[in-house]
């Protein structure tokens, strides 16, 4: 039997895929638990139809993310962090602070997860970071740590 899925089920497809599975196990397991729905042809159109507007909804995004990711790349974002006598912070540089800084000193919000730092950040000098903006779609920045001012 023909089925259209309504959730993610390990081994047998994705939301929206349609899948050929026994009939007792879709009549008796399926379709009572809501995890999918009978081909039938009114469904089968209602599910071409979300399967276009996803994709265009994702084209959508992707390009978004190449925007962003052309407006990312090659930015300078400075931190001031307090440090000892020989440039050693005391403590690191996070991805919450370098997305903070960004947002203050370029005015472009970036989710701290999307940041990739290489390894923790506790010396002053300039690094080199990347922002995975989408899948497949990343920005190569420069951050520059300095030291902080003490009044």
């Amino acid at each position: 039997m023909k089925v259209i899925l309504t959730a993610d089920l390990k081994g047998k497809g994705y939301i929206g895929d349609i899948v050929n599975v026994n009939d007792g196990y879709a009549r008796n397991y399926l379709i009572p638990k809501g995890l999918a729905k009978e081909a039938s042809v009114q469904n089968l159109n209602i599910a071409k139809q979300q399967q276009k507007a996803n994709e265009q909804r994702r084209m959508l995004e992707r390009l978004s993310a190449e925007d962003a990711a052309k407006k990312l790349d090659g930015l300078r974002v400075v931190i001031k962090a307090k440090c000892g006598e020989n440039g050693r912070l005391f403590g690191s540089v996070t991805a919450k602070e370098i997305s903070e800084a960004i947002m203050d000193q370029h005015g472009i919000e970036i989710d701290k997860k999307k940041i990739v730092l290489a390894d923790h950040i506790k010396d002053l000098g300039e690094t080199k970071l990347q922002i995975k903006v989408f899948a497949g779609i990343t920005a190569d920045m420069t951050l520059c740590v300095e030291a902080a001012e003490e009044q």
